[in-house]
């Protein structure tokens, strides 16, 4: 159980990752996204109740011109596909692992300085020696905190 507990923390904060924008306008550097994740259902079998979670994220230029959004790096998870729109973007994830399953994103950008998103995953996570089924939605709202990311090591590029 304990374990699974880890998951979440770690679910949390990486679906924190799902603000998305475009290149073009979206600023590098520090950002702060505020994440609310419900589960439809969670491994334990029932439906988890909603967690707020903020997060601080270093994004470089580079990450941007390549994805045109924060994607989140769940380990096994990889973009099967990806459509850069005029305001922001939509994709998909596959995974395959310890979480097996698809995510959908879609994000929008009102500037180069605030962005939302959602993501929404379905498939199953292994928990101990078993499967469980797994499905959730998260919604995210970010705002660029400035250039200096401090002591916060920028997002890494991802091996597609």
């Amino acid at each position: 159980m304990k374990r699974f507990h880890g998951w979440i923390g770690l679910f949390c904060c990486l679906l924190a990752l799902t603000v998305f924008a475009l290149a073009q306008t979206r600023k590098a550097g520090l950002w702060e996204l505020t994440t609310t994740t419900t589960w439809q259902q969670s491994p334990a079998g029932n439906a988890a109740p909603s967690a707020a979670h903020t997060s601080q994220f270093c994004v470089t230029q580079q990450y941007f011109d390549k994805y045109s959004a924060i994607l989140p790096p769940i380990p096994g998870c990889r973009v099967t596909s990806l459509v850069k729109k005029t305001n922001g973007m939509s994709g998909e994830m596959m995974c395959t692992g310890t979480m097996n399953g698809k995510i959908t994103m879609e994000s929008s950008s009102s500037d180069g300085e605030h962005a939302t998103g959602k993501v929404h995953f379905a498939g199953s996570m292994q928990v101990g020696p078993n499967s469980k089924p797994v499905e959730w939605t998260s919604t995210s709202s970010g705002i660029y905190k400035g250039a200096d990311c401090g002591s916060v090591k920028p997002l890494p590029m991802r091996d597609e």
